[in-house]
């Protein structure tokens, strides 16, 4: 069965509260797709490239300066051997969020028990991303290390995997999204990876989420080489369309073959910057419905048909990244302006 969320709102996972409790349940109660919270500001252990590294070797972190670095100046032998022991025995709960690292997923579990639904939503930081970020003691980003490159879209794979079946004991539909984003340099002199290599990460990442039986998505939260992402086996493409939509248009054969296999977009058309407070819902609503047009007029221009109903159909909406670097009072705007937003454009699909 396809899916067709008809603009449903999600959201795409930092924020910056430190409790995680009240953030929960307003996201498990008003949101369609709730996403468990990452409080970054809470503790640096939080931090979207932190969170995930427990299960990687020789991890090295740094609380008092918020640092991460891996330490390649021994022998990773026994520590890899020891994490493909645990991957190949399946051992998911070895690549699970700890509670001190993702206080926000655990209270995100007892909202979604509290709030009767349908969906939920989890994320995983991508192997690109991490992979970069994170360096080896000579600042060496650590996925040109080839002992660790493959570990790290494996930890991807299977922390994805532990999180699809922790949120499928309370709810029965699942999307994980795959954060990526530094794909914002592909092609820049910053990435040395090849287009191939960028998709074969990934789709290992997704055919983990596949395999769980969940939607798998990706975000990128500023422009990109967007044919590298829908080219890849991802359901759900997010990017920050308040920003770079138009530049989505540029693609139009290659977003008619995803959404040809059941691909949907999410629009990230809700700022997360002191912009919320210029903008309405009405008019982002509309702002939309007219980049929607534009995609399709485009599209028809080079031959290919994309009518604006079937995006419509196949469209969630988020905040146009995360708003954990905004202050609380712009993240708090920008979650209440997605809900009505979502309320407009849902009510407003219908007469398209």
């Amino acid at each position: 069965m396809t899916f067709a969320p008809d603009f449903w709102t999600t959201h795409v996972g930092s924020v910056p509260h430190i409790g995680a409790e009240a953030i929960s349940g307003w996201l498990a109660s008003n949101l369609d797709i709730p996403a468990w919270p990452q409080l970054s500001r809470r503790t640096f252990r939080e931090n979207m490239y932190v969170q995930y590294s427990p299960p990687l070797p020789h991890v090295v972190l740094d609380e008092a300066h918020e640092k991460i670095t891996v330490d390649t100046t021994g022998d990773l032998t026994p520590a890899l051997e020891t994490f493909y022991e645990r991957y190949l025995a399946d051992d998911l709960e070895a690549f699970g969020l700890r509670p001190d690292y993702a206080q926000g997923f655990y209270a995100m579990l007892d909202a979604l028990r509290a709030v009767p639904g349908d969906w939920a939503k989890g994320q995983v930081t991508g192997p690109v991303s991490l992979g970069l970020t994170v360096v080896d003691q000579d600042l060496r980003s650590i996925l040109y290390n080839d002992l660790l490159a493959d570990a790290i879209v494996k930890n991807a794979a299977m922390n994805a995997r532990w999180q699809v079946r922790q949120l499928r004991a309370i709810r029965p539909h699942v999307i994980v999204f795959v954060d990526e984003p530094y794909m914002a340099s592909f092609g820049s002199a910053f990435i040395s990876l090849s287009r191939e290599q960028v998709i074969t990460m990934l789709d290992e990442v997704f055919a983990a989420i596949h395999q769980e039986g969940a939607l798998a998505g990706v975000h990128c939260c500023a422009n990109t080489d967007w044919s590298v992402l829908l080219g890849t086996a991802v359901d759900i493409l997010n990017l920050d369309a308040y920003g770079y939509l138009e530049n989505l248009a540029l693609y139009p054969a290659e977003l008619r073959a995803f959404l040809d296999r059941g691909g949907v977009v999410a629009w990230g058309i809700v700022p997360n910057t002191g912009d919320i407070f210029s903008v309405t819902p009405e008019g982002l609503a509309q702002r939309l419905r007219d980049g929607l047009k534009l995609i399709g007029d485009k599209a028809r221009a080079r031959g290919v048909a994309i009518g604006v109903d079937e995006l419509a159909q196949r469209s969630l909406i988020t905040p146009s990244c995360g708003v954990g670097p905004a202050t609380g009072e712009i993240a708090d705007r920008a979650l209440e302006v997605l809900v009505r937003t979502g309320d407009i454009l849902q009510d407003g699909s219908r007469r398209w």
